[in-house]
């Protein structure tokens, strides 16, 4: 915990987020933070869950939008507002913009999955997607706010956001003061930051403790010095920011205890859980404390952690190939090449043998002609379903044993 001095230079205080509060009340959903009992188990913590996935724009980022559109002056009212959001930014400026009757224009990076766009569209605001990267993304917003005259309305960067997302830790604190540690996503850092002011305030000895995907560590490049580089395609692209701020970069420094990295593996089996265990949807970001949680579980264990599901915008296609990965490396979902004899009888007698070994066919194709198997036989490829790794060893084993020749092209490691 910091001084007084080293707190009062903080860019934003506990009372700017009480503030926030305020100004948020009634507009934006104090989201249920629910116990997990099976994943405490699962992990030897005691676990609680902060639903912000389920604000109306399937994001916490309402809060901070709403607290900074609600400072405007009527003259910036009616100039608009405009933000660059790789998707949750946007959709809760894009919002609660319309609520208050301002008109918005939201600049987003290429590649921002087609929901977020869609729902940011679908909120009334004016889309623009163009840049590489967010920053690209932000140097065209910047440009276009002093050509039109709007006002930036920045994803982190902003005192006003940071408190504004800073008020999760007061909801959480209030229903289970008992917690030891918060485990917070960091982009740029505005939830971070807000909520290690909010939360050390109230509780001076409770530790923050920050997630970073693997393949996006800038925050904790700025607080180490290191060089990891910062590229990739990660799936926690709301947390896929290579400058974090330089007003939560300082907040970060003071009260943040640490900053974990996450495997692109850990963030799709925590999406899995979160989908299996609570029945519940996260994007990557959303995922990203819990991931943390499983792939450093000795930090924790023992502690009664508060865990931010922060998002909840993930693409279908993007969860249901998730899901179907998952399955494969928990050898739930396989595919299998079998050689067969080219004889009557033969493709017959292999979907047999998986029946007795209780193994379900989700499709098969049968190859004669586009294959490297002698003329006088054929392959088949089955995708088949078993009810774990050692079911599917089980299965294989019996293909074997009936004089089958069995090769597994892609057999995912468990993790």
């Amino acid at each position: 915990m910091p001084d007084e001095a080293t707190a009062t230079a903080l860019p934003i205080t506990i009372a700017d987020v009480e503030r926030a509060a305020d100004v948020i009340a009634g507009a934006v959903l104090d989201t249920d933070c629910d116990h997990s009992r099976t994943l405490s188990s699962m992990l030897g913590a005691e676990v609680w869950l902060k639903f912000e996935n389920l604000q109306f724009t399937a994001s916490f980022k309402e809060r901070g939008a709403l607290n900074k559109l609600s400072s405007l002056t009527p003259r910036e009212r009616a100039a608009g507002v405009i933000a660059m959001s790789a998707g949750n930014h946007a959709q809760g400026v894009a919002y609660h913009a319309r609520r208050l009757g301002i008109a918005a224009t939201i600049v987003m990076p290429e590649g921002t999955p087609t929901v977020k766009v869609e729902n940011t569209r679908a909120h009334g605001a004016e889309v623009i997607v163009t840049g590489a990267t967010l920053e690209d993304s932000a140097a065209f917003a910047r440009q276009r706010a002093t050509d039109k005259g709007h006002t930036f309305i920045h994803p982190y960067d902003d005192p006003l956001i940071m408190a504004g997302q800073g008020t999760i830790a007061l909801e959480m604190l209030r229903a289970v003061p008992q917690l030891d540690v918060l485990v917070v996503p960091i982009g740029g850092g505005g939830i971070v930051s807000g909520m290690a002011v909010a939360a050390k305030a109230i509780k001076p000895d409770i530790e923050i403790v920050g997630v970073e995907a693997e393949l996006f560590p800038s925050m904790l490049n700025r607080i180490d010095g290191g060089h990891r580089p910062c590229r990739g395609d990660t799936l926690a692209e709301g947390i896929a920011v290579k400058a974090p701020g330089t007003l939560t970069e300082p907040v970060v420094r003071a009260l943040v205890s640490e900053i974990l990295l996450v495997s692109e593996v850990e963030l799709e089996n925590a999406i899995t859980l979160l989908i299996e265990i609570e029945k519940t949807v996260v994007e990557g970001a959303g995922a990203a404390g819990l991931a943390a949680m499983f792939q450093h579980p000795a930090r924790f264990r023992g502690k009664n952690v508060g865990l931010v599901l922060c998002g909840g915008n993930i693409d279908t296609r993007l969860l249901a190939s998730v899901l179907t990965r998952e399955l494969a490396r928990e050898g739930r979902l396989s595919e299998l090449e079998v050689d067969l004899p080219d004889r009557p009888g033969q493709l017959a007698r292999l979907t047999a043998v998986l029946a007795d070994a209780g193994a379900n066919v989700i499709e098969v194709v049968h190859q004669r002609v586009f294959t490297d198997t002698p003329a006088k036989a054929a392959s088949a490829r089955l995708v088949v379903e078993t009810r774990d790794r050692a079911h599917l060893d089980e299965t294989i084993g019996r293909l074997r044993n009936a004089g089958f020749a069995v090769d597994i092209p892609v057999r995912r490691k468990p993790r």
